[in-house]
């Protein structure tokens, strides 16, 4: 089989082999800027909307991709050598896969190469939307007082440099900014990230930090920009060197950074756009007054049923997200504290069968074939734990009900933040706390509770005697028993499970 390179030119040598765009690309404007051009997004928001230009015949909703960080500029120059096109990759359940080259992305910029560029494509007339996935770090909130923190030092660079931004804070304000100095039309700015609430959320620190750098276009913004909430739910792992090898030989694609990633796909959308939408509803996703219910659901379950597979995972030895789901005793841990735990808390979910969701969960976590790396799951969990634990947590303690299974993952994780596993390998921990992380995990060796004064995660459960006793006991037992053995005895200790 002859290889090509994937790009317009031969994009038709693959029609007979996969799936490609139908639409006249050429003739596709932009009408959705997207900062954070990661797997996720390629895997979910730019295959709807492939989707919509391939089923409605619209033109209009084109995207504009963004590389935001320094970092980005890999997936930069692979998006522009290949004309914006990519491969997506479902492995389903029986191994099998399913491949479709994605046409959706139209454009591509790559931020610090030139600011300005990126400054006035947000503010283009034909924009509508402005979606983001900056990951949960990336909002900038102090997690204990809920505020904008204008102590990071890019925050500081993009007020004294507001003509060459670094955050997307700064890129966003000067966009609006030209955007009203024009006479031009509003806009919506959609999160697309793992934050229950990500549209509150966004317009909050959109509008503290507007405050500061831009107070005369402070009215404007409110009156002329919106942020609907969603939620999202796909699992995309890493692009490994052998799905780009295998997708060569299968295929004759040569595309550089093909996506991976699972069969299944959710996008729940609060129906609040300022300038207009795409008909995302006739692609499958589904609009609705509300998400709060649907965004918590999928937080409190899916996102933190991944940080107990990944901290208890990584402590096992453990490497891919299904090796740690085939260990029963790990499985047994997560069910309860789905069931016993989270269940309690979550609010009613029209048109959701919860016992079912949690089924396929541990069904989709078990997908041997996507091999979600583990040090993918557990990177930034300074940054997960608040969002995806705590509030369960919280809330349990409220109404006094069982927290034991979420205070032993938080002592699971000041033993894992010490850096190595049950047998003495060092951990690949990625997270931008990990100095602080490894320093208070060390003093939690001699007083558990150290840990928890890291206010910026745990805010005020420190203070809780509930809670400490109760992680307290978990860590204690950890350090005597193992975590194998004290992970079987925690869950003998529940009898009710999903």
């Amino acid at each position: 089989m002859k290889n090509f390179k994937l790009n317009n030119q031969n994009i038709s040598q693959f029609s007979e082999i996969v799936s490609i765009p139908k639409y006249d690309r050429s003739k596709v404007k932009t009408g959705i800027v997207h900062v954070g051009v990661g797997g996720f997004h390629r895997a979910h928001q730019a295959l709807y909307t492939d989707q919509l230009l391939h089923d409605n015949s619209v033109t209009d909703w084109g995207i504009c991709g963004v590389a935001l960080l320094d970092f980005d500029q890999k997936i930069y120059n692979t998006l522009k050598d290949q004309d914006g096109l990519y491969t997506l990759i479902l492995k389903e359940l029986d191994g099998s896969l399913t491949r479709r080259v994605i046409g959706s992305i139209v454009e591509y910029l790559y931020a610090p190469e030139n600011p300005m560029v990126v400054i006035e494509k947000m503010a283009h007339p034909d924009v509508k939307i402005i979606t983001l996935t900056i990951t949960e770090g990336g909002y900038n909130y102090n997690e204990s007082t809920g505020e904008f923190e204008f102590k990071n030092p890019n925050i500081i660079h993009d007020l004294d440099n507001p003509k060459a931004p670094k955050t997307i804070f700064g890129f966003l304000t000067q966009a609006l900014k030209l955007r009203k100095e024009t006479d031009r039309s509003g806009v919506t700015i959609q999160s697309c990230d793992n934050i229950q609430g990500n549209g509150h959320i966004t317009k909050k620190m959109v509008l503290s930090y507007i405050e500061v750098a831009a107070p005369e276009i402070l009215t404007w913004v409110k009156n002329n920009v919106s942020f609907p909430n969603s939620m999202v739910d796909r699992i995309t792992p890493v692009t490994s060197p052998l799905d780009i090898s295998k997708l060569k030989e299968d295929t004759g694609i040569e595309d550089e950074w093909p996506v991976v990633c699972e069969p299944f796909k959710q996008w729940v959308i609060e129906d609040n756009f300022i300038a207009g939408r795409p008909q995302w509803e006739n692609v499958e996703a589904q609009f609705v007054k509300n998400v709060e219910p649907y965004e918590k659901m999928k937080l409190s379950l899916l996102n933190a049923g991944h940080s107990i597979l990944g901290i208890l995972g990584a402590l096992m030895g453990y490497t891919t997200i299904d090796e740690s789901v085939s260990n029963a005793s790990i499985s047994n841990f997560l069910r309860i504290y789905m069931g016993n735990e989270v269940t309690p808390t979550l609010d009613n979910l029209n048109g959701i069968n919860l016992k079912n969701y949690k089924h396929s969960l541990v069904q989709r976590f078990g997908n041997e074939y996507i091999k979600d790396q583990i040090d993918r799951i557990c990177s930034q969990s300074s940054a997960k734990i608040p969002i995806f634990i705590i509030p369960t947590i919280k809330s349990q303690l409220k109404y006094k009900g069982s927290i034991k299974h979420a205070a032993f993952l938080i002592a699971a994780w000041a033993k894992y933040s010490l850096g190595k596993n049950q047998y003495g390998k060092e951990l690949n921990i990625i997270d931008v706390m990990k100095e602080s992380l490894n320093e208070k995990a060390i003093l939690a060796k001699e007083k558990p509770e150290e840990f928890l004064e890291l206010e910026t995660i745990f805010s005020n459960l420190k203070n809780d005697p509930i809670f400490v006793s109760t992680y307290t006991n978990a860590y204690k037992n950890i350090s005597a028993y193992g975590i194998q053995k004290s992970i079987i005895d925690i869950n003998s200790t529940i009898l009710n499970e999903i």
